[in-house]
């Protein structure tokens, strides 16, 4: 009989009931990850092939960089669905109650499940900050060229617009940082006294030429006659910095959270609000964690005795806590980036609220 002061049961039972539960972890997540890959495929594929040149091959490419972002958003809600099926079958084949009757407490019961989702938590941390930023950054700035020829740099920016005095420096990807930072497809607009725009000029490529910008290969276009003539290349925009491209237009999600914090950093200095950064940054850690929190919200459903008819109920339950977590998660996230909560609190605050929630459930009908 195992010691109340023990928090793991037998090495026997604890890689049963690990083996078991990572088995179905990984079945469910497969599952939602293949199904969710085709119905995506189903609408970027068309897209994908429409440019000229595109093929089998980059609908391939597609798939590598768009699977990882699936993977870290459906992990957590694999964990959940693992943790009733796992209870379920435990309690319907009346392991559940053996288990209980040999002196093991329901948070005993759970503990190998807690010890495989601490595993799931931690790794799902390393994948999102070294592989899903990647996969962000590289995906989104595919996009902005309607899956043209594939960013050489992970890092690139896109859709970027710079006030240069009363005119506007706007280029569609930027790549690089610092002095060696070009900027691809550029327009520069020349706004008259009124705000309005007199002139365009586009250039396919621009450097920094410490100060301003050097246009290669520019072309006008004047907005009242309609005109559009050929330019030498020359420099515009002197007020716009390395710097302020740095910050600009910031993607949290292609950042990683060291990267992120650089920002974040470089932002306060410049003057501007990072509430909103502030808050992804703690839900890097937040988030991954709410896999410990699944094998809680889903116990409900390993419990109870099977033959009272109530154990579809109970899985039901279990299921509700989870996406009602995942719910007001989201929730909490977005009101911290329109400044009603503070950004800690924001990411924290649900993962405090259902731990507390999911232990008086637990406490309440089992302990």
């Amino acid at each position: 009989m195992a010691s109340p002061l023990e928090f793991f049961p037998s090495r026997t039972l604890t890689t049963y009931l690990g083996k078991m539960f990572a088995t179905r972890i990984i079945a469910v997540l497969l599952m939602l990850v293949l199904i969710l890959q085709m119905l995506d495929l189903l609408g970027e594929s068309g897209k994908i092939l429409a440019h000229p040149g595109n093929s089998e091959a980059q609908i391939w490419t597609y798939i590598s960089l768009r699977v990882p972002q699936l993977v870290a958003r459906f992990l957590p809600y694999s964990v959940l669905l693992a943790t009733i099926l796992s209870l379920a079958t435990l309690n319907q084949n009346s392991e559940v109650i053996a288990m209980k009757a040999s002196g093991l407490s329901a948070h005993q019961v759970l503990a190998p499940l807690f010890l495989v989702a601490t595993v799931v938590a931690a790794s799902s941390f390393v994948f999102n900050e070294w592989v899903v930023t990647h996969a962000n950054a590289t995906l989104k700035a595919w996009q902005a060229v309607d899956y043209g020829p594939l960013p050489r740099d992970s890092a690139t920016r896109n859709n970027v617009f710079l006030r240069d005095g009363p005119n506007v420096l706007s280029a569609v990807t930027i790549n690089g940082e610092g002095t060696a930072t070009v900027m691809e497809r550029v327009t520069w607009y020349q706004r008259d006294a009124a705000g309005m725009i007199v002139e365009q000029i586009r250039s396919p490529r621009a450097t920094y030429a410490a100060p301003g910008w050097r246009l290669d290969a520019p072309v006008a276009f004047d907005v009242v006659s309609a005109e559009q003539h050929s330019l030498p290349p020359m420099v515009l925009a002197p007020e716009v910095t390395p710097l302020q491209l740095a910050i600009s237009n910031v993607d949290a999600d292609a950042q990683n959270i060291f990267r992120l914090s650089r920002t974040i950093k470089a932002l306060r200095d410049a003057g501007r609000r990072t509430s909103e950064l502030e808050g992804k940054w703690w839900h890097r850690i937040s988030g991954p964690l709410s896999a410990m929190l699944m094998p809680l919200l889903g116990a409900i459903a390993g419990f109870g005795l099977a033959r009272s008819g109530q154990l579809l109920l109970r899985a039901v339950i279990g299921m509700a806590l989870g996406f009602a977590y995942f719910v007001i998660d989201n929730a909490a996230l977005a009101m911290g980036n329109f400044g009603g909560y503070p950004p800690m609190i924001a990411a924290w605050s649900p993962f405090l609220l259902f731990l507390l929630i999911g232990e008086t459930v637990l406490v309440r009908t089992e302990e």
